[in-house]
Order: C-alpha cells, then structure tokens, then sequence
C-alpha cells in the first residue's frame, strides 16, 4: 500500500501517537485522547484500518492520586510474552515553577489480546530524580532492555532532557541514566526548552533516536540523534545530534508543528513514519489544550549514507 491510499489524517484528535506491529498479524495502536483520562488501544489487520477500528478503553485514570490528572503519550511494548503499557500521570493539572508534575507509570497485561486483557498497574518507574517526567519508550538492543524518556534536570536550563538506562524489569531500571541530549539548538529553544518524545529506530550499522523539540505550536519539529551500534549507547558520547531538525512546519501544506513520532512498517515492509500535526496556526489558549493534533503517517526512505530521509509532512486529504 502507497501512502497515496492512506488518509491524512489517518486518525483524528489523537495526539503522541504510537502504532507496533505484532507477530499475530495485527497493527496495535494507541495515543493520547483530549480529555487526557484513559488509555485506548485499537489494532487492525492493515494500517489503514486503524482510522475506523474501535478503541478499547483499557485503563482509566484515578479520582485521586499520583495517576489521577493529564494522562499522556501511552505506548504499548510487548517485553518477555507480555504486553506493557508505558504512559505519563499527574496529580494535579496545576503547573509549578513553570513545569506540569508528572511522573511515569507502567501497566501489565499477560492476556494475548490486549484489548480484553487483564491490565495490572506496576506502578511508578523511579529515576534518580524525582522531577517532571514522560514519554518514556523501550527498545531491545544487543540482548538487553534499555529505556529512553525525557526529565526535567533542575540544574539544566529548559523543560526536559533526553534520558537512557538499560531496564532490570519492565518497570524498574538497572544502570544510571545517561543523558543523551538537552535543549540547546535555537529550533530546540522556540516558545520552551524542550528535548522530548523519543522513538528508536535501527537501519544498518546504526541505532537513531528521534526527539521532538520546542514549544507545542508551530514551533514542534523532531530532532535526530544516531550511534554506531556497536558502540556503548549508554555512553552520551556515543551519540551524535544532527545541527538541524528533520521533520518541521510545512506552510504551505498547512502541516503544523509534526511530532512526537513512532516508527512501524507498511504491509510492503515499508518504513513509515508515524506523527501529529495540526492544519491550522489559530489556537487559543494553551495549544496543548487544542485537541486537533491529529495522526498521522507516511512512507519515508533512506540516503546513500544510510540516514533517514523523512521529506515533507504532506498536505490533509481523504
């Protein structure tokens, strides 16, 4: 299937989307919702599908607590014959010091379908720091768990910072965090300091992390980072940022501030880039309270030098 064939957007009103492809067959999906208060998941036998499959509501958030307020950016790993659901909460909406409060918490389901699984709570992963943190993803690498997330480091100026650490369980971490990355580029600076949402990508002899950067509008754009992969990636020198984004803005396309990425593949075995983005610039209000940050996807290909070369976000149509 051609990207030609597939709606833009595939699927409306869902942000931080994140789309696996399992051995059974099936493409799962999952995303936050606008009301920022449950976790969905919907699969499909074919990626198009997903724009009219039913989502099953899976988890809920708590009345009261530390997973009680703002639920973002949920992904689904399967880890060890069992699936994980990998999402950020608060306690409250309120910001402080100029940062939201979340925290990053992680469910388990040993049921094959997820969708009518039994989901449990495994409760918070904890970082040395307890600041603001979220958009954790996993990725098996060389016969080991590692884990990549963003946090706010109250010595470092801005938002968050890229994090990575090899897992002892799916819900706890074994060695120190490195980071990877920080906001310091002027595309990374625009509206907040922001280094977020990474997605691991493997092609060749190389291991590349995607990242979103800047503020939630017009300004979001995604950021590259890559390593040899036989280098030791829990060391940041190992990883090489690329001087400018990849992915950002198209105005004459009206595709605004694309980001916060996954990777999957096409029916073919195409690699596809899987994001949000908005068709409009007039928001009022905080722009992470605007619910049409919709998904989307698109075929992307490969240079000579074996980078990704993911083009332009192309304009809406059925």
């Amino acid at each position: 299937m051609s990207q030609t064939q597939w709606p833009n957007p595939l699927i409306e009103q869902r942000a931080d989307p994140y789309i696996y492809r399992h051995f059974d067959g099936y493409y799962y999906f999952t995303a936050s919702v606008p009301e920022y208060d449950r976790l969905e998941i919907r699969r499909s036998a074919t990626l198009g599908g997903l724009s009219h499959a039913e989502p099953a509501v899976v988890w809920h958030k708590h009345q009261h607590g530390e997973m009680s307020a703002l639920i973002w950016a949920p992904e689904l790993h399967f880890i060890d014959k069992k699936w994980y659901l990998y999402f950020a909460g608060a306690h409250s909406p309120e910001i402080v010091d100029g940062l939201f409060q979340h925290r990053m918490f992680v469910l388990e389901c040993a049921d094959g379908n997820p969708l009518t699984g039994t989901w449990i709570e495994k409760g918070r992963i904890r970082t040395p720091l307890d600041t603001f943190s979220l958009d954790a993803t996993h990725f098996f690498h060389q016969g080991r768990h590692y884990y990549v997330w963003a946090q706010n480091d109250p010595d470092i100026r801005g938002n968050s910072n890229l994090y990575l650490a090899e897992m002892a369980t799916p819900w706890s971490l074994k060695t120190p965090p490195s980071m990877l990355s920080k906001p310091e580029l002027p595309w990374e600076t625009n509206g907040f300091w922001v280094n977020e949402g990474p997605a691991v990508l493997r092609h060749g002899q190389r291991l590349f992390i995607t990242y979103s950067a800047s503020a939630t509008d017009t300004n979001y754009c995604i950021g590259l980072l890559w390593a040899d992969i036989n280098d030791d990636i829990t060391d940041p020198r190992a990883w090489h940022k690329l001087p400018q984004p990849v992915f950002r803005t198209h105005w004459q396309n009206r595709q605004f501030g694309p980001g916060h990425n996954s990777f999957t593949l096409s029916e073919n075995g195409e690699d596809v880039l899987v994001y949000h983005a908005r068709s409009y610039t007039e928001i009022t209000g905080d722009p992470l309270y605007d619910p049409n940050r919709h998904t989307r996807i698109k075929v992307f290909h490969w240079d000579e030098e074996g980078m990704p070369r993911f083009g332009e976000p192309p304009a809406d149509h059925a």
